[in-house]
């Protein structure tokens, strides 16, 4: 259900409000980014966060940030661009991704990347393949390979620079003057209590609509019936939010989906297997598309198998790779990996026949592209592993329309003076489907968006 929203139309906030000087609606990536650079440009910020720990869809990630030119690259000697992100983001996008936004975040990414890391933020970029679409290898991640990891640091970080983050905190209200602009918020206590912030300037980092039954029917219909994989706070309230407000709506068919979430086990399997060699096969024991084209809409394409299922087929080799990342050994400690060095055991597994399951594993030539368009590097061997998997919505990339310092925009294209939206809340960089999600642009847009939101609101109340 939507958390309702009360827009309150008044010159002042109620007496004995107390006032803070930005207030960030959202605890998780974005928000927490957001809080930390503005604590760092002395600016007073109160955090607003529904829950009682602060997670969103951040922890339930990997974890893996996309950035070029951070001086993390530069120390593992990884040469890279700004321009060639920004190159690589619309190539993927088929060059619908909003350029203002891609340029904007490109920059602001790495900016963000280096700041955190100058503050003691500890990244490494993942060494040894490619994510879809990425040119170079950019993708920075924390030693523990974790979103949840990622999320502990950006709070211990908060918390070492002052950063005051009240939990149980739920928005209800939004305070707008006359002339439209933001004086602040109302939220709801554990108690049922109304509680009043006064703010120069509202940030709003919370959520998107992928936990939105109603929401997913009007604008991705296709997701509707999906396994939802991302935080239960994604319920399009600051969507709806902006509708009450006469606020434009932009890239509502974007999504991050994900061809490779366990079942029954409900865990996320790395992507990494299929780039590394593993392929899926449905239960005739086919294979039905080029693996190696992006996790987010091979959601789509499991989801169009019989009873919307697949098997991720690797052997050894892919498997102690993937063994690296914690999620898939949670995963196979779940039960969710099944070994056989006999073909037609894996056949009985997938319920397909086992003459048509060596045919796919035939068919995979080294060194050509096969008839799905995907180059082959090498032939799977025995012994096999198989993972039951379907397709996943994790996170929706449509959201409130802003400019590139991240003001969100009248149904007119006017920017509110004192009103920032990112992560979540705002239209991202995927462009308007499924097929433009670059891998790691849900992290990409929280970071970069963050940031700028400080730095925008920092400037305002200055």
């Amino acid at each position: 259900m939507i958390n309702p929203l009360r827009v309150v139309t008044a010159d002042v906030m109620p007496a004995e409000s107390p006032a803070v000087a930005v207030a960030v609606v959202g605890g998780g990536a974005c928000g927490q980014v957001c809080a930390i650079y503005l604590r760092q440009l002395g600016v007073d910020v109160v955090v607003l966060e529904r829950d009682a720990q602060p997670c969103g869809s951040t922890a339930l990630s990997s974890g893996f940030i996309p950035a070029a030119a951070t001086q993390v690259q530069r120390a593992q000697g990884i040469e890279d661009s700004v321009a060639q992100f920004e190159k690589d983001i619309q190539n993927k996008a088929h060059g619908q991704a909003a350029p203002h936004l891609v340029h904007a975040y490109a920059v602001a990414v790495a900016q963000a990347i280096d700041g955190l890391v100058d503050l003691g933020l500890r990244l490494e970029v993942l060494r040894g393949f490619r994510y879809p679409g990425h040119s170079a290898l950019r993708m920075h991640a924390t030693p523990e390979r974790s979103g949840s990891a990622l999320m502990a640091q950006l709070q211990n970080l908060s918390a070492r620079h002052g950063v005051d983050v009240l939990t149980q905190a739920l928005v209800r209200e939004l305070w707008m003057d006359r002339q439209g602009r933001v004086i602040g918020v109302g939220y709801e206590r554990p108690d049922g209590q109304i509680e009043h912030l006064a703010c120069q300037a509202l940030v709003l980092a919370c959520n998107g609509y992928g936990g939105n039954p109603q929401m997913l029917r009007q604008w991705l219909p296709e997701m509707a019936d999906a396994v939802f994989a991302g935080h239960t706070g994604n319920d399009g309230s600051a969507i709806a939010w902006g509708q009450q407000i006469g606020a434009r709506l932009a890239d509502m068919g974007a999504y991050q989906g994900h061809g490779s979430w366990a079942m029954p086990q409900g865990a996320l399997i790395t992507w990494g297997l299929m780039m590394e060699g593993g392929i899926q096969v449905n239960q005739w024991g086919d294979r039905f598309h080029d693996e190696t084209q992006g996790y987010s809409e091979a959601a789509t394409h499991v989801l169009a198998q019989p009873g919307g299922m697949a098997w991720n087929l690797f052997d050894d080799p892919v498997l102690r790779f993937a063994q690296d990342f914690p999620d898939f050994r949670d995963a196979q400690a779940a039960g969710a990996v099944r070994s056989s060095s006999e073909l037609a055991q894996l056949a009985q597994w997938v319920g397909c026949d086992v003459q048509r399951l060596q045919a796919t594993l035939s068919a995979m030539v080294p060194g050509q592209t096969d008839a799905l368009g995907r180059r082959i590097d090498r032939v799977l061997q025995a012994p096999y592993h198989l993972i039951k998997v379907t397709g996943a919505l994790f996170h929706t990339q449509g959201g409130l329309d802003i400019n590139e310092r991240c003001q969100v925009l009248s149904e007119q294209g006017q920017p509110w003076p004192n009103l920032f939206a990112g992560g979540g809340a705002a239209r991202g960089v995927s462009g308007n489907a499924v097929w433009g999600y670059l891998s790691g642009n849900g992290l990409l847009s929280a970071f970069a968006s963050g940031w700028i939101c400080a730095n925008q609101a920092a400037a305002l109340v200055r």
